[in-house]
């Protein structure tokens, strides 16, 4: 279930590792989420909050997630 946190992650967030390591999980582009669905996401937090930010991007939704940027995490 993602909740107001995870969104604010999905906004600020940068990608741990690989070939867009240190891009924010919102920009990273839709081919790259979709090698992870074929090889499978990571596990854990990070593999969630990649396979949502996919969901995103299918539907057109990410620019919802953009105003979210450098909001402090919340309680």
């Amino acid at each position: 279930m993602i909740d107001q946190e995870d969104l604010i992650r999905i906004a600020n967030m940068e990608m741990p590792f690989g070939k867009y390591k240190g891009r924010v999980l919102i920009d990273l582009p839709e081919a790259y989420l979709l090698w992870f669905q074929r090889h499978g996401f990571p596990k854990g937090c990070l593999g969630e909050l990649l396979e949502f930010v996919l969901s995103l991007k299918v539907e057109g939704l990410e620019g919802l997630v953009r105003p979210l940027r450098n909001l402090p995490k919340v309680n």
